[in-house]
């Protein structure tokens, strides 16, 4: 006959016959499972890091280390210092295409920028409905269509027997045509053109998506006090707009100061060294004369250059937000 026995206690006060507890819930904390989030988010980022480490990062150093040396891209390098930095310096073609990149700016970030603000503020009041979505949709074409495609066309366009020469003969204006984009004075202006064209409906829309988001009792409100379009244009959507301003100045500013595809396409730079902008004379110093330490150095000047502008515009565009 079994005598049945007393169930032991354990220290906690459990019962040995008590469900145990899966020791799965027993390890998780809070704080554990905290971490086991952060370890599967980082499992996602790591092979975005790696990409971007290796096509972005590692070229960037390689060409810091590049512009201390001259190298031909095959033989042995040599090192002489700033040397590179100094010829860029010195140069005055090669300083000629950066004040090519900055007058660039003038056409490719600030005007599309002030006519995208007005022109985003006229659909915002007119534009609406169905009207306002064929708008958007043809001025944001232009950024669906390859560069490379647009600075074709636009040199069909642009050229002496071009649809543009053409349309100025018809409005008895044939004294003023020219081939546009083989012209000294005017080659610059004409790829500004094109820049314009491929930016406006990106500011536009983005500006427009911003305007979407501004209460319209503040418009209510100013209109009450008498306030007429400009006052509510400067003083209410403008302030308002400050982050997408800085996003909108962001992108085409270094759109200005890395451009290449376009101004390669319709003028590689000429006539002359008229349009010859940083991008263009990089790969020419690289791929064609195998110069690959000032090339190099031309591209880190032209970093720091597109840094010294933009953090500022990010910064104020932050503190305007806040």
């Amino acid at each position: 006959m079994s005598i049945p026995t007393k169930p032991t206690v354990t220290p906690t006060g459990a019962s040995d016959h008590s469900p145990a507890t899966p020791a799965l819930f027993r390890r998780i904390t809070p704080h554990g499972m905290i971490r086991r989030e952060s370890l599967i988010g980082w499992l996602f980022v790591i092979p975005a890091l790696f990409m971007y480490a290796m096509f972005v990062l590692l070229p960037l150093l390689l060409s810091i280390q590049y512009s201390f040396f001259r190298w031909d891209g095959i033989g042995a390098m040599t090192w002489v210092g700033l040397r590179n930095y100094l010829t860029v310096l010195g140069d005055p073609d090669l300083l000629g295409t950066i004040v090519n990149a900055f007058r660039l700016v003038i056409f490719f970030s600030i005007i599309p920028v002030t006519l995208g603000l007005v022109v985003a503020s006229l659909m915002h009041r007119v534009a609406t409905g169905r009207l306002g979505t064929i708008a958007r949709t043809v001025l944001f074409l232009p950024q669906v269509i390859p560069l490379v495609a647009a600075g074709i066309i636009w040199g069909w366009l642009l050229a002496l027997p071009g649809l543009v020469n053409q349309l100025l003969k018809a409005m008895g204006f044939g004294v003023i045509t020219r081939a546009w984009l083989g012209d000294f004075d005017w080659a610059l202006p004409a790829v500004g053109l094109i820049g314009i064209w491929v930016l406006l409906g990106f500011c536009t829309v983005l500006l427009l998506t911003g305007m979407a988001k501004i209460d319209m009792a503040l418009y209510e409100s100013a209109r009450i006090d008498g306030a007429n379009w400009w006052t509510e244009f400067a003083k209410i959507t403008i302030p308002l707009l400050s982050q997408e301003i800085g996003v909108c100045l962001t992108v085409t500013v270094i759109n200005a100061l890395a451009a290449f595809d376009i101004v390669y396409v319709s003028t590689a730079g000429g006539p002359g060294n008229s349009t010859a902008v940083p991008g263009i004379q990089i790969y020419i110093l690289a791929f064609t004369e195998q110069r690959i330490g000032l090339a190099s150095a031309l591209a880190v000047i032209l970093m720091a250059l597109v840094l010294i502008i933009i953090l500022p515009i990010q910064r104020l565009s932050r503190e305007n937000t806040g």
